[in-house]
């Protein structure tokens, strides 16, 4: 079962990425991810745990975007929502380089962002 949720902007060249956490992160100091409140989650973004996740994620992404037409717009954590809970997880934003602004991103760009998607969740054993 793939965890990753993508959204494409009609508007504009760039591909958005949810990756919730969706078991515990030992090697990261997460031991619990789902919560009943967003401010319960909160306290999982701001810990020194998923700040590395975060970094490794990061680490990661320069390796699986170099010779793509893919960059890094932008990479953080968010609040997941599972039901009626809540859950830590990752966001990041890609943008097709050398596309029209006003344009959506091009079917290529749009798998290439779900392929590299599946990669990282895999490279830093999210599922």
């Amino acid at each position: 079962m793939s965890h990753i949720r993508i959204e494409l902007d009609a508007h504009a060249p760039t591909v958005a990425i949810e990756l919730p956490l969706v078991r515990p992160l030992e090697d990261y100091d997460i031991v619990e991810v789902e919560r009943e409140s967003t401010r319960d989650v909160d306290e999982i973004l701001v810990s020194q745990g998923f700040r590395d996740l975060v970094d490794d994620a990061r680490t990661a992404l320069r390796t699986l975007l170099e010779g793509t037409p893919l960059e890094l717009v932008q990479l953080t954590g968010q609040i997941c929502k599972a039901g009626s809970r809540f859950r830590p997880g990752l966001w990041l934003l890609l943008r097709e380089r050398d596309a029209a602004d006003g344009q959506p991103a091009s079917a290529g760009a749009r798998e290439r962002a779900a392929g590299l998607a599946a990669e990282l969740r895999r490279r830093l054993q999210l599922d």
